[in-house]
Order: structure tokens, then sequence, then C-alpha cells
């Protein structure tokens, strides 16, 4: 599926290329700095590996974008196509996101001799796989930023992971950015709570994330269920789709809390969906710079998160949000809803600090900047 647009003779083709279509944190990403290219220099074309809604956004704003169909990593079977795809295209530099992308594109860059740019949005292991699977994605991650030109790091914790693993690892930090005009809670928004049936006085917690294990929703549903039996004004709102979707679902009837969590699937209107909750939670195992963290900060909300890479760069215990540990995820997640719901002084008082942390920081006009510096670079002749 392509959408071809003009070829401009003037203007640098960039091919910004990405594992699924789905929305998620690097979908967004990708997004942020598609819109935010100085387009009097640079002309985005995107590759997905997978259709979905970031697909239809793209066609939207007009951009280029081409689907080329793998839910593999390493599959070698795409990679001429894809090869054939960036020579055909006229791009002059490749800019991977996240480990399946560039698993898919180092070989043509290779070939075509042209400069790879690698974003590691969060290393494809971790310490809770089996042993033999994270060694695997430890050699796989070895080769992928070995291979790449540049590599950028969105975290510090994010770079010295892969300093820990790979003696000879190099890469530039340059933090995700947040789009501060889209999501500023000065702004006037829908009301979701109306829309959703969701009472006024409800304390609304929310959950933007894919249904996967990385992220623990259902750790999450049980410790609403707990924290729930203590204050019945606590609602949850999950707002995502993945493969521990279904068994989210069944989990909500086996409590007997159907009325108390409302499922969503991902909504292009986040900035209206976060005005609406008072708490934002990202339980996760692991992360690189979470996006979805980043925009609920961005918009004032109290948050909850987990005492992991990405997160506690961005979290400050009891300062701009809450920490707690992934032992005994749902006892702590249970007792964190609980502090806050029982506190509207202390989300208000997070929540501005969180806002705060954001707008010193994290601006997507400024990360754009940043990752045009390194095209740059990389394109002098």
């Amino acid at each position: 599926m392509s959408i071809f647009a003009p070829m401009s003779t003037n203007k640098i083709r960039i091919l910004e290329t990405i594992r699924q279509g789905q929305i998620g944190g690097g979908e967004s990403h990708l997004l942020s700095l598609v819109e935010n290219l100085d387009r009097s220099r640079f002309e985005p074309v995107v590759l997905s590996f997978t259709d979905g809604p970031m697909v239809d956004r793209l066609k939207q704003m007009g951009v280029q974008t081409e689907v080329i169909f793998t839910e593999k990593p390493f599959d070698i079977s795409k990679w001429k196509k894809v090869k054939e795809f960036i020579r055909s295209n006229h791009i002059s530099l490749v800019h991977a996101h996240g480990t399946r992308a560039n698993s898919n594109v180092f070989w043509a860059t290779r070939k075509l001799k042209l400069p790879l740019v690698y974003t590691i949005h969060g290393w494809s292991f971790h310490d809770d796989q089996q042993a033999l699977i994270r060694k695997i994605r430890v050699m796989g991650e070895q080769l992928l930023t070995s291979k790449s030109d540049v590599n950028i790091s969105v975290s510090a914790s994010n770079q010295q992971t892969g300093k820990r693993y790979f003696p000879k690892f190099n890469s530039v930090v340059i933090n995700n950015g947040i789009d501060q005009k889209k999501f500023d809670p000065s702004r006037s928004f829908k009301n979701i709570r109306q829309e959703l049936n969701i009472a006024p006085d409800a304390i609304l917690v929310l959950f933007v994330a894919r249904f996967i294990h990385q992220k623990q929703p259902l750790k999450l549903i049980e410790a609403f269920a707990q924290a729930q039996q203590q204050n019945p004004h606590l609602q949850l709102i999950m707002v995502g789709d993945g493969d521990q979707k279904p068994t989210a679902l069944q989990l909500v009837k086996d409590l007997h809390i159907e009325n108390k969590v409302i499922f969503q699937p991902f909504r292009q209107d986040v900035p209206d969906v976060l005005a609406a909750a008072d708490i934002f939670v990202l339980p996760s195992l692991w992360e690189g710079l979470p996006i979805g963290l980043l925009e609920a900060m961005a918009m004032g909300k109290a948050i909850i998160g987990t005492q992991v890479d990405g997160t506690s760069e961005v979290i400050r215990h009891n300062d701009n949000g809450l920490l707690i540990s992934t032992d005994a995820l749902t006892h702590n997640l249970s007792n964190a809803l609980l502090t806050m719901a029982s506190d509207a002084a202390l989300r208000s008082r997070l929540g501005q600090a969180a806002q705060q942390t954001i707008s010193s920081t994290y601006s997507a006009s400024n990360m754009t900047r940043e990752i045009e510096a390194i095209y740059d670079k990389l394109l002098k002749p």
C-alpha cells in the first residue's frame, strides 16, 4: 500500500521506518518527528511493517507511506523489497525506529551505501526473559548497533544499558519530545466523561498503552480491584489494544468490576482523554523513555510509574509523581492508587511539578532540531 507524493528535486528524502502502524510510544515519536521536520529542507518518507492508525494519520498529513508487511525481525524474505523501495524512492538517509524496523532495513542500507540512524526506543532484551531468548536478542542488538552510523538513545539509562552489554557501544542521548501546544492543559477539550458516562465526582484512573506483558495491564486491573473495594469513587479507563486485551476483558468480569472499568481502543484524541483523568498509571516492567508518560505529564496529571529505566529518569518520587517497585507490583499499585485517590492536594502538587518537568526539558521541537543536526552531519559530502 503506497501513497505517492510528488518528488522534490531540492529536498533531502529521509526514510523514517518503524515496525508497526499501531499507535505506541515509538509510533507517536515518529509522528511527532515527521510533523516537526523542517520541510523546506527535508522530505520524510515512512515505511511501516504493518498497517494501522499511524499509517492513516500519515495519509492525512500527505506523507508518502509504504507498508511492507511482516511481523518478524530479521525477515530476510523482505530485504530485497525494502532495498528496491529505498532505491526507487531516491532516499538519502534511513532512520530506523526500534529493533524490528532496523533488523529489516540495515542490509538494504549497507548494499546501497546509505547512512543509517537507529533510535533505540527500548532494548528488545530484558531481565525477565528466558536466558536463551535474552542471549539471542542481545546478539541481535549488538549487530544492529554496530551496523548503524549513529545510535540514538532516548534516555541516559537506555544508553547505560547498552554500554553495560556492549563494550564498544556508542550513542547520542536525545530525549523524546512532546508537542506542548497539543498537550496543553489550558486548552479546551471534549467532555470525555460525558461521552463515556463517567460521573463528575469519580476519581478517574487512566492507562494508555499497548496491552502487552511489558506494560502489565493485568496487574493494574488486579490492583485497581483491590483499591476500589476501599474507595468506591475510583474508576478505571484503559485505552489501547494488544495480545493481553482479551485476558484483561475476562479478568474484569471475573473480578466483578465491569461497571468500574471502561475499555477503549487506541484513540486519536489522547489529549481529550488525558484532560478527563485524575491519575495516570504506567506499571511497566521496562521502558526506554515512555511517550505516553510524557504526554500525561505535559497535561499536568498525577503520575504513578515504576522504578525502571526511562520512567525513573523522568519521575522523581513524591516530587513530580509516585514511583513504585515492580516487586509485589499489585500490592504496591493498589497502595499508590489509594494514596493518590485520598489526597486531591497531592494530585495537584505532583501534576503541576510534572507539567513543569516537561515544559523545561522535553520539547518536540528541540528533539527534532537535534535529530536534524545528526542528519546534516551524516549527509555532508
